[in-house]
This record gives structure tokens, sequence and C-alpha cells, in this order.
């Protein structure tokens, strides 16, 4: 039997996803309340049992896929002993996110200025801590290699990996799987190999 927290935590997750796709399509300001909720069959209303306005679900949106990557390679980070294997499971997860979630990285990308401030900080400090289990592999692979430098070559690979709304739809997608894969892996490979110089 399903229990009535199972059925809100499923319906706020139905929400966020149908928020997603209509904020990506129209933007945040093209997008109302009652648009969201006849994307998920209730009155715009409804929504208020779940979110307290427009601005939540927009910011819990970015704030739970910004926790799950810091969260997920954190933990990748920790279990892996090879820095090599580890940075391919970081490609990995980035890959699936990337293609999984074209919409909110559009969103991200649009829309982030609209999340009120307090929450925009905490997903800005989640991304940060995302980035730094990327330096912190690299760094083992490319000791010798400024970490402002492997910083910066982190954020050039996500921008790579984050082109799937423009993308995506071009090939199969286990060919676009292992093109964003095969280029992430150069372009990080030519900051490794450039610091062992």
């Amino acid at each position: 039997m399903t229990t009535p927290t199972r059925n809100r935590a499923n319906r706020r997750t139905e929400i966020l996803d149908a928020a997603a796709s209509l904020f990506a399509a129209r933007g945040f300001h093209g997008v109302s309340i009652e648009d969201i909720g006849a994307a998920v069959g209730v009155t715009g209303p409804a929504l208020y049992r779940h979110f307290p306005s427009k601005e939540a679900i927009l910011a819990e949106t970015l704030l739970a896929i910004s926790s799950h990557l810091r969260d997920t390679a954190a933990e990748v980070v920790t279990r892996g002993a090879d820095p090599a294997a580890t940075l391919e499971a970081l490609l990995d997860l980035h890959v699936s996110f990337a293609l999984d979630n074209p919409a909110l990285i559009t969103v991200h990308d649009r829309e982030l200025g609209n999340v009120p401030e307090p929450q925009r900080r905490r997903i800005r400090r989640l991304q940060r801590l995302y980035v730094e289990e990327w330096v912190t592999v690299l760094a083992e692979l490319a000791p010798r290699c400024p970490s402002a430098r492997l910083r910066a070559a982190t954020h050039a690979v996500f921008g790579l990996l984050n082109s799937t709304p423009h993308s995506g739809g071009e090939l199969p997608p286990e060919a676009m799987r292992e093109l964003l894969r095969s280029m992430a892996r150069a372009a990080l490979e030519s900051v490794v190999n450039a610091s062992s110089l």
C-alpha cells in the first residue's frame, strides 16, 4: 500500500519535472502556476499544498539537481582508489546527467537569476563543491598543474557536456554518449599531459 508521504513525494517530483519542461520551453515568466498544475492534472492553487510559490518550484528544481550531482560526485571520489578510474566515473556521471536532463540545463542557464537569493547562494555553493570534486581527482593525475587551471578546465568540459540542449537529438543516444565522453576525456587528458611536460 502506498503511504500518503510517498504519494506527496511522488507528486512533488512530478511537479518539479513538469515545471522544468515548461520553464525550458517557455521561460520562467512565460509559465503560470495554472500551467504547471494543468501539466500534472491539478488546479494551479492545488500546487500551493506542495510549494509556496512558482519561485520555490524553480529553486527546488535547481537545488535538487545541484545537490544530487555534488553528493553523487563526492561518493564517486570517496570510493575511488585509482584517480584515472575515478575520473572515468565522474565523466559517466556528468554525461548521463547531460543526456537525461537537457531541460534542467536550459533552465539553469536561463533562469538562475529568478531564484531567490538565499537559494541561489546554496545552488552556487553546491556547484562549486561539485567542481572541487573534479579538481581533487585531476590534481592527483596532474599534481604540478595549478588548481586554477584544473578548475578552468573542469568548467570548460562542463560547457562541452552541457551542450545537449542544442545537440542531444542529433545522434542516437549511445552515439552521443560516446562522443561526449571521448571529447571530454580528450580535453582533460590534454590538460593532464601538458602539466607533465
